[in-house]
């Protein structure tokens, strides 16, 4: 399965980018894995959120295939147990989805457009996170679906 991570901005700290670089290892025996970045939009103006986020809707749309199956991350999406990710995950790839891609937002969140490009939407937490650490948490999800998947064993 190929997953795609798409994300708004770039990590900062050290730390972050050592459990991502762990993960991405880690993930290299079950999938292929790639990671967009696309610059956040320096906010300038609080007035001019919603154009910001735009900007950065049409670059994250234009990382997507047409046949990408998408899930976003969004507040508002659904709560899955570790799982029913991994259940979703499982899903996706017997139903013959060749990529599957994940959007993390900017500071702003996520475009209207980018929202109704998503064939499902994930909530991880009601709690607002960073976005260096909902990478974080993503990475290790995905890690721990392929673990339920394959019935190995991996700390609970």
């Amino acid at each position: 399965m190929n997953i795609k991570i798409i994300a708004v901005g770039k990590l900062k700290e050290k730390y972050t980018k050592d459990a991502i670089d762990e993960f991405k290892k880690r993930l290299g025996a079950y999938c292929s894995l790639s990671l967009v970045e696309i610059p956040a939009q320096e906010i300038k103006d609080e007035n001019l959120n919603e154009k910001y986020k735009e900007t950065e809707g049409q670059k994250i749309l234009a990382a997507i295939k047409p046949d990408s199956y998408v899930i976003t991350l969004e507040i508002l999406g659904k709560s899955l147990s570790s799982e029913e990710f991994a259940q979703k995950i499982k899903t996706l790839s017997q139903e013959g989805h060749n990529e599957v891609v994940f959007v993390i937002g900017g500071a702003n969140g996520l475009s209207k457009a980018v929202s109704e490009r998503a064939n499902f939407k994930l909530s991880f937490s009601k709690m607002t996170f960073t976005h260096q650490l909902i990478r974080i948490f993503l990475y290790e999800q995905i890690y721990r679906a392929f673990k339920i998947i394959n019935n190995e064993a991996y700390h609970r």
